[in-house]
């Protein structure tokens, strides 16, 4: 018997994080719920509070088993990077109390398994994420990019499933 799997997908942002959440049982992804934390106003640190606080509430009320994640990268400038590392920072402590096991994945890493290129872009991410979930429209962006990492993460674990099956028939071990 397969057990459901309830994962948060999150795609940090110190003005827009977007969430995701999606239920895994085999190889079906379904969509549970998106939408964005939008925190354009105000001062940092107060944009970091609302953050965590709505983060928070989200896994109170959706209750998954697993944080996906994107990873920190460093494209044009150094303050944006640090930035996007403590909106990314407040939305993993904001899961701590539920103890959640965290699961992280670089952008290009997400592209790479939702729509087959590192090199997609946003409206091509919307697309796939649209059609893989059978949507009835595309979701904002930044739900389109959790959407894709929680979608990266129910890749990379039905892959590993899978090649612990093989290990298995091959005699190998798990």
């Amino acid at each position: 018997m397969t057990v459901r799997l309830r994962i948060l997908g999150i795609d940090p942002g110190s003005r827009l994080t977007g969430f995701a959440v999606l239920d895994c049982h085999q190889d079906c992804a379904t969509y549970v719920a998106s939408g964005a934390v939008k925190t354009v106003e105000g001062a940092f640190k107060d944009r970091l509070r609302l953050i965590f606080q709505s983060i928070n509430a989200i896994v109170a009320e959706y209750r998954p088993d697993v944080l996906a994640i994107e990873s920190v990268f460093v494209h044009k400038n150094a303050s944006s990077a640090l930035k996007l590392g403590h909106a990314r920072s407040a939305a993993i402590c904001a899961t701590f109390e539920f103890d959640l096991e965290v699961f992280e994945y670089a952008p290009r890493e997400i592209k790479q398994a939702v729509v087959g290129t590192g090199a997609a872009t946003k409206a091509q991410v919307q697309h796939m994420v649209r059609a893989l979930l059978k949507l009835d429209g595309d979701p904002s962006p930044d739900a389109a990019d959790a959407l894709a990492t929680a979608l990266c993460h129910a890749n990379q674990r039905r892959l590993q499933a899978t090649l612990r099956g093989v290990k298995a028939m091959a005699g190998g071990v798990q």
